[in-house]
């Protein structure tokens, strides 16, 4: 086990159980944090994987996801803060 390995082990141990409760949380808003927490770590893992085991395949994960994943948060936020705003407008029109 070379440091890269041990690098990845540290960092799922102590990087993954706080996104994934942060993810499995009440509020959307907190959901999408956790969500975006754990493509960051998710990144670090794949570069990391790529260091450890001399595999250029896993760099071109880690950097496809490094890209997109700030666009899925955008988009995901995008349609889940269209929700949110509209609900209570929806809400105060029905009431006399």
């Amino acid at each position: 086990m070379n440091a890269w390995l041990l690098a990845i082990a540290v960092l799922l141990t102590l990087g993954m159980p706080p996104c994934v409760w942060a993810a499995g949380r009440d509020s959307a808003v907190e959901r999408l944090a956790g969500l975006s927490l754990a493509t960051s770590v998710v990144t670090a893992v794949l570069l990391l994987t790529a260091q450890g085991f001399g595999r250029s395949s896993f760099a071109d994960l880690g950097l496809v996801l490094a890209v997109l994943g700030p666009a899925g948060t955008l988009v995901f936020s995008r349609f889940l803060g269209g929700r949110s705003i509209e609900a209570p407008d929806a809400q105060t029109h029905g009431k006399p």
